[in-house]
């Protein structure tokens, strides 16, 4: 059936001259235009809302479905997530959030884009074909994040941006990360901002510490959007600015303060969105991903009306879909019921006017696209425990190193260690991070550095998945355990490991691009959250920060502060490359005594 026919048979069902396809009857419709919690019933036509009119009007339809009084809402959208973050293709991702009543996300595939190019951003619109989540995609913009800094598997220009934004599929450029590169008019950042431009889609912001001149500086580019919200202030200055505000449930410890401000405004303002941006497979199968956030907004004094509206009628103004976001003749039926508004859970979820989930659980499996996914992509050779040793050139004797101090929010620092036969003594209270490039696009040594404020590490934790260049990362003190966590990942095509005392505590093999899994959802949740449990006995994790999320994010080159990757130790604000050694003294041959 066309568009066109639809829509006529939509026109004569809603004047009462054929029957509906299906009615939902006796619910009670979150008006998200007004706020109002309205008694009405809803007529729907094949993919369409044909009808909401008055409860008990109209009985004359192929199905009817008695909600019982339970509350209908738009289906929930995501406005930026990283669905790689799941470690899940997308057909098993949207068996999860679709049953929790999340219908369609905004996806930024640029974790796969810095490993496999655009070949890359192909395979996440291919693999996210014909399934019940609607998937809109973004142009990577962030490929790497971090020019110059980094390397990762592809670099993306101009060029790149004008072929990816001339796909249907793709709705915008994906968040700006190189905000240096766009506040000093990089050539790089001019051709991929104009791209976007020329093209009239989104362009998704990424403005993290961003403030005054320098904040509208970055909205002049053209950048209209931002998820990277530090506190309350630092939110309602960008909203104040134009940006839309993307409030992010990875972040949850900033929630209380955000609510307190957005209910302090004389009205909700329409650029304020949510999105999930990174959620581990564990906590999405655990906790749920935008309805999560959603539950912790309205604990923290949000009215669940406008908890909604941000996810449904906001959203669908963002992401420039006029179709979707509300309950109203017209619109898309994509459709959540929930039982109660003070704790949301899905109770049914309706997708093109299909009832596909009821209680959290999909009623038919998610076929998954017939495409070869990408693997092999850890392109190393096994490791020695030599590679992980520190070494300075002075063969006996004492040196002055530069380190990265703290997790998350970094800062430089330094320190005198003492040397024997070249290599050094790690301190008290230190660790090593390693990292080696895996794409196979240079042959550079593998980088090491010292680490201060995760404390001594009792083991490895080794990563294939480190935003965003995903480069192969070791976190530890002892060589042997680093080499062996290592090894592990480049014999398995990539995932996360953990070893200590020279055996393997815990393993998740994700062979897709080195970040995604064949397994069932629940049994790699399973593995995760196991994987995540033994990191307890090799960190001691201090929240908010130092937390086992970070390993994946000590990489980002982008951020304030040094961070080590596959080209040397690095400083996000200067944008330089940084020898960490400073100074070096040998002993006099007759001094040195061992101990």
């Amino acid at each position: 059936m066309t568009s066109a026919d639809l829509r006529r048979r939509a026109v004569k069902a809603a004047l009462g001259e054929a029957s509906f396809d299906l009615l939902l009857t006796n619910g009670r419709v979150v008006d998200m235009a007004t706020g109002e919690i309205r008694e009405a019933d809803v007529g729907l036509i094949g993919t369409l809302i044909a009808s909401v009119h008055p409860r008990g009007s109209r009985k004359d339809a192929a199905q009817i479905h008695d909600l019982a009084g339970s509350y209908l809402s738009p289906g929930l959208m995501d406005t930026h997530v990283h669905v790689e973050s799941s470690h899940l293709p997308p057909a098993r991702y949207a068996e999860i959030v679709v049953a929790q009543g999340t219908t369609t996300i905004f996806w930024d595939p640029h974790e796969l884009a810095n490993v496999l190019g655009i070949e890359g951003v192909r395979y996440a619109v291919d693999a996210s074909r014909n399934l019940p989540l609607r998937v809109i995609c973004a142009a990577p913009s962030s490929v790497p994040s971090t020019p110059g800094l980094e390397m990762s598997g592809a670099d993306f220009a101009g060029k790149e941006m004008e072929t990816l934004l001339s796909w249907p599929e793709v709705a915008g450029v994906a968040e700006v990360m190189d905000m240096h590169g766009v506040l000093n008019s990089s050539e790089r950042m001019l051709e991929i901002l104009n791209a976007g431009l020329e093209s009239g889609k989104l362009i998704e912001g990424h403005a993290r510490g961003l403030s005054g001149a320098g904040l509208q500086a970055y909205l002049a580019a053209g950048v209209t959007s931002d998820h990277e919200l530090t506190s309350a202030a630092d939110a309602l200055e960008k909203l104040r600015a134009g940006l839309t505000l993307e409030i992010r449930g990875s972040h949850p410890y900033l929630l209380p303060e955000i609510v307190e401000a957005l209910n302090g405004l004389p009205h909700l303002s329409s650029q304020v969105t949510v999105c999930t941006d990174d959620v581990p497979p564990d906590m999405l199968l655990a906790k749920g991903g935008i309805v999560a956030l959603l539950n912790l907004l309205i604990e923290h004094g949000m009215k669940a009306t406008d908890a909604l509206r941000l996810a449904t009628l906001n959203a669908s103004l963002r992401l420039q879909r006029p179709d979707l976001g509300l309950i109203a003749a017209g619109r898309t039926a994509d459709l959540v019921v929930f039982d109660s508004l003070e704790t949301l859970s899905a109770k049914t979820v309706y997708v093109a006017g299909k009832l596909v989930a009821e209680r959290g659980k999909m009623l038919e499996p998610v076929a998954s696209p017939s495409i070869v996914p990408p693997r092999d992509t850890v392109r190393l050779q096994q490791l020695s425990p030599n590679d992980f040793v520190l070494k300075v050139p002075v063969n006996n004797g004492r040196a002055r190193l530069r380190h990265i101090k703290g997790a998350r929010f970094t800062q430089w620092s330094e320190v005198e260690v003492e040397v024997r036969n070249g290599e050094v003594l790690l301190p008290e209270g230190f660790s090593l991070i390693w990292v080696q490039h895996r794409h196979g696009r240079h042959e550079a040594k593998p980088q090491l550095a010292l680490l201060e404020g995760w404390g001594e590490l009792r083991g490895a934790i080794a990563t294939t998945y480190s935003h965003d260049s995903h480069n192969l990362v070791v976190l530890g003190r002892d060589p042997q355990d680093m080499a062996l966590a290592a090894n592990e990942l480049i014999a398995c095509g990539g995932g996360m490991a953990l070893s200590q005392n020279g055996q393997m505590l815990a393993k998740v093999e994700m062979p897709i691009a080195g970040m995604l899994s064949d397994l069932p959802a629940a049994e790699l949740a399973e593995q995760f959250a196991q994987l995540r449990e033994l990191s307890n006995k090799v960190a001691d994790w201090e929240p908010p920060y130092r937390v086992f999320k970070a390993i994946e994010g000590t990489c980002l080159a982008c951020n304030a502060g040094p961070h080590l990757t596959d080209l040397g130790l690095t400083d996000g604000s200067t944008r330089q490359i940084v020898d960490p050694l400073i100074e070096c003294h040998e002993h006099p041959a007759d001094a040195h005594t061992t101990h």
